[in-house]
């Protein structure tokens, strides 16, 4: 694996985790009984961006670390998920 292949999973398993997390303890300012003016209701009240942050760096990097072994080992491959074929004689 390059390490451009490398900083591109890693990247869009940041991005999976971090929509993930996202949602969690999340509190809407119509729950917490005060709207901002100009906001909607369902804004969260308090973000908690920071630390759902690195609750995401922590999560990503473990899933990546086992992607990664997967891929390097050479132990699975395209052909072992090749369902319908299509990968059989292109290499």
């Amino acid at each position: 694996m390059t390490i451009t292949a490398a900083l591109v999973l890693y990247a869009v398993t940041w991005w999976m985790v971090f929509f993930c997390v996202l949602p969690m303890r999340f509190k809407s300012q119509a729950q917490e009984g005060h709207v901002e003016a100009g906001t909607p209701a369902s804004a969260p009240a308090q973000a908690h961006i920071g630390p759902k942050a690195k609750l995401t760096t922590i999560v990503s990097l473990l899933i990546f670390a086992v992607m990664y072994l997967i891929i390097t080992q050479g132990n699975f491959s395209i052909e072992d998920v090749d369902v319908f074929g299509l990968w059989k004689n292109r290499y």
